[in-house]
């Protein structure tokens, strides 16, 4: 459907987003700062139909197009990030911890329901494919986690990764970003929760082990479905379903306490999958899970919807009903105590689905709690050392 958008000959045809391959949002609309908004229009020129590589990069067989189709490659682009600090604090109700880093600002999985989408506006960039797309690295987390650790007056508490952000999404394979800010964990003993839906967390298992030895980390994998064709479309370069479970998997043999994240639930799209997600961790060696209710705040419900619309038309009216039953008829509500679990019965009938799965699975039976007493700042060079 095309939307009239103003130009100077007149009022034009707007043309409408589609679908990137490999990509979650469908648009790159302009965020909420941002005085002016730009769009693609037909401006009435017609070009003849040209050859051009399709846009799942280097290698690919070519496809007929036309010119409206002959857009270039959405490449992830990197830039450096220059904050002089790494610990984010927060004082939420809804989170079980006060403390977080985040290596990456941005996310190429691109999945669409994310919460942390609309961060970007704040970089005069767009929550849609510019989140996916342009990321932002810390090349110095490590040398300024290590400086904030050692400062006077620090008193450790477990620090989460990828509260955010995804700490392991694909650019880490090269970058080692995560990596280094582990090994500064490691070296400072300091207590550490790890979310993430990758596999390569298993690449740092050499490190991640003898912390857990110590009760010193804890790693929760992110599971929405179980459908990998859905998962495909709805977080585009996640792992599959398949290999978070064989991840929850191995961490589990390795000796990690390790947690499944049924989350986001899209009442209508996966809550029905909610028991068998819980079933399948459990047999792989999940101790602990937990589920969030999908959250659209911000710029999410514009993007999701258009995601929505175009993956599972058949299905957007009743999932968009649902989440107004659990949003007291919005399509989201801010409220702490709320927000991650909604109101109404269908939201409360998840939440007592949930927890007679975890009753019948033994799933949270224990409390985990990391161990805070061994955190040792490692002597720095030229510090003075100690008599014992």
């Amino acid at each position: 459907m095309f939307r009239p958008a103003w130009h100077p000959a007149g009022m034009v045809d707007e043309l409408p987003d589609r679908a990137v391959k490999g990509r979650g949002s469908l648009s790159n609309r302009s965020g909420r700062f941002e005085p002016t908004r730009r769009v693609a229009i037909d401006d009435g020129w017609s070009r003849p139909a040209r050859t051009q590589p399709d846009r799942t990069g280097p290698g690919s067989s070519p496809s007929e197009a036309t010119d409206d189709d002959a857009l270039p490659p959405l490449r992830t682009v990197l830039h450096d990030d220059t904050s002089r600090s790494v610990i984010a604090r927060n004082d939420s109700p809804d989170i079980p911890h006060d403390r977080s880093l985040n290596p990456y600002r941005g996310c190429e999985h691109g999945c669409i329901y994310c919460y942390a989408r609309p961060s970007h506006a704040y970089l005069g960039l767009s929550p849609g494919l510019d989140f996916e797309t342009t990321l932002f690295r810390k090349p110095r987390a490590a040398e300024l986690l290590a400086r904030e650790l050692r400062a006077r007056g620090y008193v450790p508490k477990p620090l989460t990764l990828g509260s955010n952000t995804d700490p392991y999404q694909p650019v880490e394979r090269q970058e080692r970003i995560t990596r280094g800010v582990l090994e500064v964990l490691r070296d400072f003993r300091h207590p550490v929760g790890i979310i993430t839906k990758s596999a390569l967390v298993t690449r740092d298992l050499d490190i991640l082990a003898p912390m857990a030895a110590e009760g010193l980390v804890s790693v929760a994998v992110s599971v929405t479905t179980l459908d990998r064709d859905l998962a495909r479309r709805m977080e585009p370069r996640a792992a599959t379903p398949a290999r978070r479970l064989e991840t929850v998997r191995e961490l589990a043999a390795a000796g990690i306490p390790v947690a499944v994240l049924a989350s986001p639930m899209i009442p209508g799209l996966t809550d029905h999958e909610l028991e068998a997600i819980l079933e399948e961790a459990a047999a792989a060696g999940a101790k602990r899970a937990s589920y969030i209710l999908l959250r659209l705040p911000l710029e999410i419900a514009a993007l999701f919807q258009e995601w929505l619309h175009e993956h599972a038309p058949d299905r957007a009216a009743r999932v968009l009903s649902l989440l107004r039953q659990c949003r007291d008829g919005g399509l989201y509500q801010a409220a702490f105590g709320t927000r991650m679990r909604g109101t109404g019965p269908y939201a409360e009938l998840l939440r007592r689905r949930f927890h007679l799965a975890c009753v019948r699975l033994g799933l949270n039976e224990r409390r985990l709690e990391l161990d805070c007493t061994r955190f040792r700042p490692p002597p720095a060079p030229g510090d003075q050392l100690g008599l014992f």
